[in-house]
């Protein structure tokens, strides 16, 4: 048995991995097709539902899509040269990812059904010790977390939910046996979820209430299918399909340079903005009630052709006023207008923030992750915290992005884990520790570089926690963090030897 650091007791695995990952998205299957490929075999992947994919086996809504092109979202290693259109929707991401795990091999490593509640560090033993609500238990030398931001649904904080007596349902948690045909839908959220479902139930409905509590931008969506005749090119001429996506890789980070640098040059992108509100919709009331009053950028910028069209229908209202409560039958907004409703859907975006949902991570002496952190999530270069040896996490703290694709930082940070694993075995550690003040300067270097961004220029968004501190996005370019974090330095960390090495 060992004690956890809240003082309970679990029952302790025989067996000790030599790495521990949870969760299969992206920065899980990732992260082992890495280990793999430099010979370590001996990991599993821990996952909390029935099957692989993260954000991508469970947002099924309809018109679920990528808003990052289909050639950049995905590994750089495992190219697919026959994507069908210049923007993926969720089941071809969800198959690509199956695909990669059956190419590797990776399902006999896969446990699923372990939603994890608690991992515990044992600073004598130099070993992670992980329990999940399913009562099992495994161990290992190293924690990889990929559990992803997208991962926990964010609910509204409006009273009376559990009051609705019709139908409700999040976005990430869609329900497709109901029938949406003739009903009275209510959507509340018009974040990068609610403008792609919006344009596909619309037709459904007798009425649909849209509550906006703030407009996003949104810029036309450059989306097309590709020929068969592409197809076949990107497939027999490795290098076209290599500066393809070189191409769109570079003119994204142009655009994360007005975010950072020269965040004034985004007036020009309220222009693009505003020209695809007057073209897509009439009514003059409603082009006023979605136009934003914030810099693009400073919350993300959505893309879509369907969405602005779809509201002005005749069955659509755009609501401004904010909800006060919810009741049985429907919604009272704070005017005391009442509005009936058949079916409730939330469009609300997920829990980023948390980055570890439910999970409890304990360190060394009983230090738990999420108390420590409190509501600034911080990690050196987004992957490891002082106090937990050997916890790296992917797609942490500053890690996110507005421009460009986060597969690509995952495979950054990806990288960054091996050179760490190939110190370890070189140097016959035990475990590694990011120093106190090396995190310290780094989250004051971050900080810093964020006041002068877009996401700093006054509105609100998920990127920022309770207290308005900017946790979730990386201020600087997408290949700064790559060639950040191209070599482990020792310098930087506690190194420990006892108990048994990394080797």
């Amino acid at each position: 048995m060992q004690e956890r650091g809240d003082g309970t007791v679990t029952p302790r695995a025989k067996r000790v991995h030599r790495v521990v990952i949870i969760g299969t998205g992206f920065a899980g299957i990732g992260m082992a097709i890495a280990l793999q490929k430099a010979g370590i075999r001996d990991f599993v992947l821990l996952e909390r539902a029935a099957a692989i994919g993260g954000t991508w086996r469970d947002n099924r809504y309809p018109g679920c899509a990528c808003d990052v092109p289909s050639h950049l979202y995905s590994f750089s290693f495992e190219p697919n040269p026959r994507w069908s259109r210049a923007y993926s929707p969720q089941e071809e991401i969800r198959l690509y990812l199956e695909a990669c795990v059956d190419k590797h091999g990776l399902r006999d490593r896969i446990r699923f059904g372990q939603t994890i509640d608690h991992a515990t560090w044992s600073d004598d033993e130099q070993t992670w010790t992980v329990s999940s609500e399913a009562g099992e238990t495994f161990r290992g030398h190293l924690l990889v977390s990929g559990i992803g931001a997208l991962s926990n649904p964010a609910y509204p904080s409006v009273p009376g939910l559990d009051r609705f007596r019709g139908k409700q349902f999040h976005s990430a948690t869609w329900d497709h046996a109901y029938d949406l045909e003739g009903k009275r839908i209510g959507v509340i959220g018009t974040g990068a979820s609610a403008i792609q479902f919006v344009p596909q139930i619309q037709p459904k409905a007798s009425r649909l209430t849209l509550f906006q509590r703030t407009a996003p931008w949104i810029m036309p969506k450059p989306d097309r299918p590709y020929t068969e005749r592409e197809k076949k090119l990107f497939s027999r001429i490795p290098g076209r399909r290599f500066f393809h996506r070189q191409a769109i890789y570079w003119r994204n980070e142009l655009v994360g340079a007005m975010f950072s640098k020269a965040p004034r040059l985004m007036a020009v992108v309220a222009e693009l903005g505003k020209w695809h509100i007057r073209r897509s919709i009439r009514n003059a009331a409603l082009r006023r009630a979605v136009t934003p009053t914030y810099l693009p950028g400073c919350k993300r910028i959505l893309l879509s052709n369907d969405y602005y069209p779809s509201l002005d229908r005749p069955n659509v209202e755009v609501v401004t006023d904010p909800i006060r409560e919810v009741t049985a039958t429907g919604v009272v907004l704070k005017s005391g207008r009442a509005i009936e409703l058949d079916v409730l859907i939330h469009g609300t975006g997920f829990s980023v923030q948390s980055y570890l949902g439910k999970m409890k991570i304990h360190g060394k002496d009983g230090l738990e992750l999420g108390a420590h952190w409190g509501k600034n999530a911080a990690a050196y270069r987004g992957t490891t915290i002082a106090g937990f040896p050997n916890l790296f996490t992917l797609l942490g703290p500053n890690t996110g992005l507005g421009h460009n694709s986060v597969v690509f930082m995952i495979e950054a940070q990806i990288r960054y884990v091996m050179s760490a694993i190939e110190h370890m075995k070189k140097d016959k550690l035990s475990s590694v520790e990011v120093l106190p003040a090396v995190l310290a300067a780094y989250n004051r270097r971050i900080g810093k570089e964020l006041d002068s961004t877009v996401w700093a220029s006054g509105c609100e968004s998920w990127y920022l926690n309770d207290e308005g501190k900017n946790t979730t996005i990386y201020p600087g370019f997408t290949f700064t963090f790559r060639h950040e974090t191209r070599t482990f330095h020792p310098g930087e960390y506690q190194l420990a030897r006892r108990g048994v090495v990394f080797a």
